[in-house]
């Protein structure tokens, strides 16, 4: 399976409202989503999933009754559409902090300093504060964005295209095996470490258990302040490898093959001492993370059936389960490879690929394209 994903991706930019303004915005929030609560469940009654009928059987009593700008009313009828699309088998609510969306007739941007925004009282212009990654790539903005609260704060998501070079033409597969002693492992020996991520991790943990032990007001504020750490700390460790796993498929003309890990959690049998440590593997955001910085540089990356990887012999492939002697260790019953088993496995994961889409490579002159 190769991923396709449309380059969109998302700037998140912080607004600076007066307290009058913050009260506007959060006023206008609340309102959009008890509004959207009542089309969705008008929708669900009449098991209706079209944006027009619903418009044209609710447009003016949710802008009567929410004091919903025009605009505004028929953002909330297209929410509570698409959430149906995915899934009508049952009614569907929305929290009164959930995001408001806006487009280009409500919202519009004064620079890089202020954006005008439709409240329940009209217009009002905030100012906006963003980083330097944000001002370079702001130019691409399309106008569209949803308002969103975090701890009190507001902020804009504003959807952006980004513009991809053209597709590669790869020389090889370079497999990637993923992991939680190593979080990724690629096939030409280079191993990517999880030790800091563990130790924070563990830290984390240790302080949450006794911060709820105490249970004290002095804890619960100090319990507010970790939420999110550990998973900010896991985010830029794999925004880290994906770039350096992606730049240096692009310097080797390679192609990604990864893990197809769908469901794992579920197959997933583990110690009790060891469930934290295993559910807090973010898998998935790092193949995310790798999927869009490939796709951005014209990379192809492909997902391939990691059954038996870390059993198989990338040398002979012979399958046998005491082939893995412990998590690091790979040694081959049959031919006798010796090496480390997360490489062993990336190893396998690149040749498998070869086989499932031997298209996309094109081996050197008088090369096999997988020689390790």
């Amino acid at each position: 399976m190769i991923l396709l994903l449309n380059m969109k991706t998302t700037l998140q930019v912080k607004l600076l409202p007066s307290p009058a303004q913050h009260a506007a915005l959060l006023e206008t929030m609340h309102g959009f989503n008890a509004a959207c609560t009542s089309i969705a469940g008008s929708a669900y009654e009449q098991r209706l999933a079209s944006k027009f009928k619903l418009q044209r059987l609710l447009y003016y009593e949710v802008r009567q009754r929410f004091r919903l700008s025009a605009q505004l009313a028929i953002r909330a009828i297209a929410k509570v559409v698409e959430a149906y699309k995915r899934d009508m088998s049952k009614q569907i609510a929305f929290r009164p902090d959930s995001a408001v969306v806006y487009d280009e007739r409500i919202l519009s941007f004064q620079g890089l300093e202020a954006a005008s925004l439709t409240t329940l009282h009209g217009r009002e212009v905030i100012p906006m504060q963003m980083g330097d990654y944000q001002r370079v790539q702001f130019h691409r903005a399309q106008g569209q964005a949803d308002l969103v609260l975090v701890k009190g704060t507001f902020y804009l998501l504003v959807t952006i295209d980004t513009p991809a070079e053209p597709p590669m033409t790869p020389e090889r597969f370079l497999g990637v095996d993923l992991g939680i002693v190593n979080l990724a492992t690629d096939s030409d020996g280079h191993p990517y470490t999880g030790t800091e991520v563990e130790k924070v991790r563990q830290r984390c943990m240790t302080h949450r258990m006794t911060y709820q032990a105490t249970g004290t007001k002095a804890a619960k504020r100090r319990l507010k302040k970790l939420a999110g750490k550990e998973a900010r700390f896991r985010r830029v460790v794999n925004h880290t490898i994906a770039k350096k796993l992606v730049a240096y498929a692009k310097d080797t003309k390679a192609a990604l093959s990864l893990e197809e890990l769908t469901g794992i959690r579920d197959r997933m049998t583990v110690r009790k001492g060891q469930r934290n440590k295993q559910h807090a593997w973010s898998f998935r955001q790092l193949r995310a993370f790798l999927a869009y910085k490939a796709q951005r540089l014209g990379i192809p990356l492909v997902c391939v059936d990691p059954r038996n990887t870390s059993r198989t012999c990338s040398c002979c492939g012979f399958v046998e389960k005491r082939n893995r002697r412990s998590q690091a260790e790979f040694s081959c019953l049959r031919c006798g490879l010796a090496c480390h088993a997360d490489i062993n496995a990336a190893r396998n994961l690149a040749t498998r690929a070869g086989v499932t889409r031997p298209a996309l490579c094109a081996p050197r002159r008088g090369q096999l394209a997988f020689a390790w």
